[in-house]
């Protein structure tokens, strides 16, 4: 009995020390996550700005135990250089750059906000030891570029790859049907062809030039460097060490790192035996929440919903645009007083045509209240461009991707995998012919396959009756300019798709106007409201949400498949796809 009550104790012990501990360590995420900074900027100090993660709309913070990735906000970024520029105790900016992972018109935001920074008249510095052509599209703006003496600096043009499955799915045993409308629709061509079709190719050499020209002329007003002349050394691949491109007059000079530093030294005034003092993004933005704090003096709001990722029925997640979420924050921002008018930011390739037209129907609802501005970011076509055509003004960059008006569907038949590949036949009972559709074990009729053609035309009209009522063009005019077909937004703004060619700033500037706001007459609403690091790791374990656990897995994947992800997730969207969808064609990356 006494050694009973021995294990009896010892057991109440262990769970006792086991909850204190635990509560100990919940504490302590606790207090790591919602602790203040008190970090402080020292005078003569220089921003530095690595940005070696990946640029997003807004921050994306990994959890208390670093999983689910992280991002550079955008929105932060640009504030922190803002800040930096008035900043007395702020003397310059250091561009440390590699591999900046951006799209070009979130780039191009970045850029114009150093422009504005160099007006105080304090310098840029850019140091390189390999430059991507996005990283010297940014450091294009400083004052010095140094280039390590052995280091590389891409400078040969844009290029957009895409990978085409046909000869996978021919030997998996995979038959995809596909129905579409549109000839420049090539969202589906990598499942039924081995490469671009003759339109495919046409429209990403249009709009691949257009950014790439825009890219040119900007670099070109920088570097003092006329712009056929950039062509020239761009075209001919002329930069093939860092002593061509300091011969091109790129970059300013061949240097190490610590000669920056000596750079930087004689700019602050300090012995070269002192180390300059750098301040670090993460650092400076803890210093001073400023972007949280903006405009708090004033009752008026404007709405600011970021629409970032593919569009999808239901929530979502923080990865995508779930069209319940978004619908919920569109009707949010339309209900509240305070709220005078909203800014819908979006970068999306699209996704689901019923979600698009989800949020269109918030969009067009209020449209009828309050003015709502469309502010088109690196991406918004098809489905993107579906939930920006009712906005009062369409403001996109020069080198934004967008209309690719248009949808697709598609239904593989995996019949031969099952049973020629894997020895695995199906068979059905149904209570009338059509019952088991849409199937993905059988192959379609003909009838069944005109069916869901028509489907998909019906959908088409829609999309493009709908986009010619916001456009304010005859509904045949809109189609001829639709067809799927991507532009960039030089070329919109050309055919009436876009109406203002400007920034995020340029946008919530319309939309302050068109509510009668003055400048320091409002404070900026984000929607909808991010979970913290603390959310997202308690949410590993008790979240219900299919989309979240989805998210996780997915950038598991992508970490251990690496170079080889793009092909499982195309295969894995395929077998995904729920209805029409209007999307981009492919998965496009400019690089």
């Amino acid at each position: 009995m006494r050694q009973f009550f021995k294990f009896v104790l010892a057991t109440v012990v262990g769970l006792v020390l086991f909850s204190v501990l635990g509560f100990v360590v919940l504490a302590g995420l606790i207090g790591v996550a919602s602790s203040g900074s008190d970090k402080s900027v020292a005078a003569n100090s220089v921003l530095e700005l690595k940005l070696d993660k990946p640029i997003s709309e807004r921050k994306k913070s990994a959890d208390l135990l670093g999983n689910n990735g992280s991002t550079i906000g955008l929105v932060g970024l640009k504030e922190v250089i803002r800040r930096a520029k008035g900043d007395g105790d702020i003397k310059g900016i250091l561009l440390n750059l590699e591999l900046v992972q951006g799209g070009m018109a979130s780039l191009e935001e970045v850029r114009d906000a150093l422009l504005d920074f160099k007006r105080s008249g304090k310098f840029i510095v850019a140091y390189h030891e390999i430059s991507s052509e996005k990283s010297y599209y940014l450091s294009s703006v400083a004052d010095e570029i140094y280039l390590h003496p052995q280091g590389t600096l891409e400078f040969n043009g844009l290029s957009s790859e895409v990978m085409f499955y046909k000869r996978l799915f021919d030997k998996a045993g995979i038959e995809p049907y596909i129905f579409r409308v549109g000839s420049f629709k090539s969202a589906v061509e990598p499942f039924f062809r081995e490469n671009f079709s003759d339109s495919a190719r046409y429209q990403t050499v249009s709009y691949l030039n257009s950014l790439n020209n825009h890219m040119l002329s900007q670099v070109a007003d920088s570097r003092k460097i006329a712009v056929p002349r950039l062509h020239v050394i761009s075209d001919s691949m002329l930069v093939h060490n860092a002593k061509d491109a300091l011969r091109l007059h790129l970059v300013t000079k061949l240097g190490y790192y610590d000669q920056v530093q000596d750079y930087m030294r004689g700019k602050l005034g300090v012995a070269k035996d002192k180390k300059p003092n750098l301040v670090t993004l993460s650092d400076y933005q803890d210093a001073d929440k400023a972007d949280e704090k903006e405009g708090k003096t004033s009752g008026n709001r404007i709405a600011v919903i970021y629409a970032e990722g593919d569009i999808v029925t239901g929530r979502g997640s923080d990865d995508n645009i779930g069209s319940d979420k978004f619908a919920e924050a569109i009707r949010k921002a339309r209900l509240d007083d305070k709220v005078k008018a909203v800014v819908l930011r979006i970068n999306s390739p699209g996704g689901s045509s019923l979600a698009s037209d989800i949020i269109y129907r918030e969009v067009l609802l209020t449209k009828k209240v309050k003015p709502i501005i469309a502010s088109m970011s690196d991406v918004a076509a098809s489905g993107g461009y579906y939930i920006a055509m009712a906005c009062d003004t369409i403001v996109a960059h020069p080198n934004s991707i967008t209309g690719s008006i248009g949808v697709f569907g598609v239904l593989p038949n995996i019949q031969p995998l099952l049973a020629d590949k894997l020895g695995v036949t199906v068979d059905r009972v149904t209570t009338g012919k059509f019952s088991d559709l849409p199937t993905i074990t059988r192959a379609l009729s003909p009838y069944e396959k005109q069916q869901m053609q028509l489907e998909v035309n019906e959908i088409y009209a829609d999309f493009t009756s709908k986009a010619a009522l916001g456009r304010h063009m005859p509904v045949e005019r809109l189609r001829r300019i639709a067809s799927g077909r991507v532009w960039s937004g030089s070329e919109g703004k050309k055919i009436g798709l876009v109406d203002v060619l400007g920034s995020y700033e340029d946008a919530l500037k319309i939309a302050a106007g068109r509510a009668h706001l003055a400048a320091d007459d409002y404070q900026v609403q984000r929607l909808p409201r991010q979970k913290s690091g603390i959310e997202k790791f308690f949410s590993r374990f008790i979240s219900d949400d299919d989309d979240d656990q989805a998210a996780a897995e997915a950038r598991l994947l992508q970490a251990k498949l690496g170079p080889l992800y793009p092909a499982v997730r195309q295969y894995q969207q395929l077998m995904q796809m729920r209805g029409v969808q209007a999307r981009l064609p492919y998965e496009l990356e400019i690089k």
